[in-house]
C-alpha cells in the first residue's frame, strides 16, 4: 500500500500545478478531487497499521538506517494532499466568481440592448411621447383640389408656388404643400428660406417631427439675421416637442430670446405658447 503512494508521490508536484490555469474544467476538477480522497484514504490506512504492509526502504546515501522514515513520509503526503485540496477549493472559488461576472455582464448587456432597442422604436413611431396631445384628423375635403398644375401649364414662379403652398397648408393638404416647397427648392432662388420653412410647416402638420427639425434649422441656417429667422426657431422648438425632446425645445427657446430679446407679435406669441407645452423655466 505504501509503496503504492511512493510510487505517486513524483505526481504529486504535477497535481499541485494544476491551478496555474485561470479556470478549470468541472470533470477534471472531479477527477482530480477523487484522487485527493483515493491518496487521503491510502494514508489514512497506512497511519492505522503503522506503516506496515511490507514496505521496502529507499536507499539512503548516508548509510545509516532510516529512523521512523514511514512516519515522516506519511506527514509530508498528509501535507501534500492537503495543500493540493486547498488549492481546489481556492481554484473553484475563483471559479464561481468568474462565472458571476459573466452572468452578471450578461445581464447588463441584454438590459442595455433592450433599452436601445426602445428608444429606436420610439424614435421609428415618431417620438412615442405621451405628453404630446394628439391631434385631430384632417378632415377629407368634399371636392379636392388637384395637388400639381396641369402638365400642359407653365411653371410656376417662386412666389406662386409659396402663395399655392401656403393655401395648401390653410386646408391641411400637406401634401401638395410640401410638393410647393421643394419646388422652391429646387429652384435655388433667393426665396429659399421661405421655401424650407414651407417644407418645415408641411412635415410638422404631418407629424413628421425628426424631418420637420431638419427643414426649420436648414431654414435658420440659411439666414441667422433675417426676419423669418426667429421663425424657424419657433418651429424647431415645436418639432422638439413633438419629438418628446423637451430640453432641446427649452434650449432653442433660450436661444431665441439671446438672440432676439425683441421680439414682438404672432412670432412671440408662438413661442410663449411653445415654452408653456415644453414646461420651460
Amino acid at each position: 500500500m505504501l509503496r503504492t503512494l511512493l510510487l505517486a508521490a513524483p505526481l504529486l508536484p504535477l497535481l499541485m500545478a494544476a491551478p496555474a490555469v485561470a479556470q478549470m474544467d468541472s470533470r477534471e476538477g472531479i477527477a482530480l478531487q477523487n484522487q485527493i480522497l483515493q491518496l487521503r484514504n491510502e494514508v489514512e490506512q497506512l497511519r492505522r497499521s503503522g506503516g506496515g504492509g511490507g514496505y521496502v526502504p529507499a536507499p539512503v546515501p548516508s548509510g545509516r538506517a532510516p529512523a521512523g522514515g514511514a512516519s515522516e513520509l506519511t506527514g509530508q503526503l498528509l501535507d501534500r494532499v492537503n495543500q493540493l485540496d486547498e488549492e481546489v477549493r481556492r481554484l473553484r472559488g475563483r471559479a464561481d466568481e468568474a462565472e458571476y461576472r459573466n452572468r452578471t455582464l450578461q445581464q447588463q448587456v441584454e438590459k442595455l440592448q433592450g433599452d436601445m432597442d426602445y428608444r429606436l422604436q420610439q424614435l421609428e413611431n415618431g417620438g412615442g411621447g405621451g405628453s404630446r396631445p394628439a391631434a385631430a384628423p384632417a378632415p377629407a375635403p368634399a371636392a379636392a383640389a388637384p395637388s400639381a398644375p396641369p402638365a400642359a401649364a407653365a411653371p410656376r414662379t417662386a412666389e406662386r408656388a409659396l402663395a399655392d403652398g401656403q393655401a395648401a397648408l390653410a386646408r391641411r393638404d400637406y401634401g401638395a404643400a410640401e410638393a410647393a416647397a421643394r419646388e422652391v427648392l429646387a429652384g435655388r432662388g433667393a426665396r429659399g428660406q421661405d421655401g424650407q420653412l414651407l417644407l418645415g410647416d408641411a412635415m410638422l402638420g404631418r407629424r413628421d417631427y425628426a424631418n420637420a427639425a431638419i427643414a426649420y434649422d436648414d431654414a435658420y441656417k440659411r439666414n441667422r439675421q433675417s426676419a423669418r429667422a426667429p421663425e424657424a426657431m419657433v418651429g424647431l422648438a415645436n418639432a422638439f416637442i413633438g419629438l418628446n425632446a423637451k430640453r432641446e425645445a427649452c434650449d432653442t427657446l433660450n436661444n431665441l430670446r439671446s438672440e432676439f430679446p425683441r421680439l414682438s407679435g404672432n412670432v412671440a406669441t408662438r413661442a410663449s405658447e411653445a415654452r408653456g407645452r415644453a414646461g420651460c423655466r
